[in-house]
């Protein structure tokens, strides 16, 4: 039997780095990001690789099976920053013999030339951020980045890194159901082997959200257009190879991203950055981590007070459980009900899932409970009926 210590092995073990810093704020962004006009890399460095030590401290003996430099911008990052980053990384805890370390980039000139830089220092993962693939709705979303600029830094980074995935965001204004279709079918013929499929939503606080406000925010798909938009994704991706292993993210078999597949299975996550949450496991229990949001707050803190920490709670093993439940179900895999009747101390209400069997919505396979292709787009649905 797998102890409540040990429940995190189930997900496995990774690093999540936070480089808060970008060239410009999207108007739909309500991630952690600041636009500042110079940043002291060398001083970055040496407080990321701190925080490294710090948590290695805590969780000796372990070894990463991922890393993932996500932001704002990581591929603003100097090649000697991630270089440093990753050997901090190393140093600390060991790597697995395949760890996955993936960068999100954006797919400018600027940071294109650095590709190879980031190659050398160890990513073998690039995540672009291409976002559309026509320029008016790239304007319209505030990218820096013309749709020629994106094809030129992808066709760069497939020849440089062993794996590529870019996100793409549909359901946009004023956009159809056949041109996103057009656009998806272009978009998997680029020899991509994973793609991230977001749905445009509109976040409070952001550019986006207080348009929405005041009513200047038209032609916006409506609910059953954006149904109708999801279901052609699983179509189209299906037909090209590229099934839906999570709710928004499809790849080709064995593509699929390690460190996402950390957050979906409820492993722990060391994360350092900038308004970076974490899932640790010690001794006393499981605990989750939150940094300062500020960037000159964390930094300060990591150099006078020795952690860039600000929260650091204990999780009960009932609240791991729905955790576990609401992560678990996002994936094609499903939930494996055993392990969820460990950390809840009871087994998942027998008639709900029948109830959701009767309708089509879940499939129970041995121990293991998903979603079908029919209770996706329900999920949430399908989670309040679940839940404890």
């Amino acid at each position: 039997m797998t102890l409540p210590q040990e429940d995190w092995r189930a997900g496995g073990f990774g690093l999540y780095v936070h480089w808060p810093f970008c060239a410009a704020k999207c108007p739909y962004c309500d991630f952690n990001s600041h636009v500042v006009a110079q940043v002291d890399q060398a001083r970055w460095a040496r407080a990321l690789s701190a925080e490294i030590a710090r948590l290695a401290a805590e969780m000796p003996g372990r070894h990463l099976r991922s890393i993932f430099f996500g932001g704002g911008t990581p591929s603003l990052m100097l090649p000697e920053t991630v270089d440093a980053v990753i050997t901090a990384a190393r140093a600390a805890w060991g790597f697995a013999n395949d760890i996955e370390i993936s960068l999100e980039a954006n797919p400018t000139s600027v940071e294109k030339g650095r590709f190879q830089g980031f190659a050398d220092a160890g990513v073998n993962r690039l995540s672009m951020g291409i976002q559309a693939l026509n320029d008016a709705d790239l304007r319209r979303l505030g990218r820096m980045h013309s749709v020629a600029e994106a094809r030129a830094a992808f066709d760069v980074a497939r020849a440089v890194f062993g794996r590529v995935s870019f996100d793409l965001i549909y359901a946009r204004q004023g956009q159809g159901r056949d041109a996103w279709r057009a656009e998806l079918r272009e978009a998997l013929s680029m020899a991509v082997d994973h793609l991230s499929l977001y749905q445009l939503t509109i976040e409070p606080g952001t550019v986006f959200g207080a348009r929405a406000d005041a009513g200047k925010l038209r032609d916006l798909p409506d609910d059953d257009l954006s149904a109708d938009m999801y279901a052609d994704t699983q179509e189209i991706c299906e037909a090209h190879g590229m099934g839906c292993y999570e709710i928004s993210n499809h790849a080709q078999p064995g593509a699929e991203s390690r460190h996402n597949l950390v957050y979906w299975r409820q492993g722990d996550w060391a994360a350092v950055g900038p308004g970076a949450h974490g899932r640790i496991t010690l001794p006393a229990g499981r605990c989750a981590t939150e940094a300062h949001r500020q960037p000159g707050a964390w930094l300060d803190a990591v150099e006078q007070a020795g952690t860039g920490e600000v929260l650091r709670e204990f999780i009960p093993a009932s609240e791991q459980a729905t955790e576990y439940l609401l992560m678990s179900m996002r994936l094609s895999e499903g939930l494996d009900m055993e392990r969820f009747r460990r950390l809840a101390g009871q087994p998942l209400d027998a008639a709900a899932v029948r109830s959701l069997q009767d309708l089509g919505m879940v499939q129970v396979d041995g121990d293991r409970l998903s979603a079908t292709p029919q209770g996706r787009p329900v999920l949430n649905a399908i989670l309040r009926e679940l839940a404890p």
